[in-house]
């Protein structure tokens, strides 16, 4: 039994550079931005853990 190991992927590497594109305008936000989108992602985490326990 032979396994043939002949796949051809097409990677459209022009899609994959748009799509990137917003991950990159995100990194660009300011300390304090980022400091406070990790504060209120903490704080959502926070009441979703009491809300379990609680």
């Amino acid at each position: 039994m032979s396994h043939d190991h002949h796949h051809h992927h097409h990677h459209a590497h022009g899609h994959r550079a748009m799509a990137a594109a917003p991950t990159f305008s995100l990194l660009r936000l300011s300390a304090g931005q980022r400091l406070a989108g990790a504060a209120v992602l903490l704080l959502g985490l926070w009441l979703l853990v009491f809300g379990v326990m609680g």
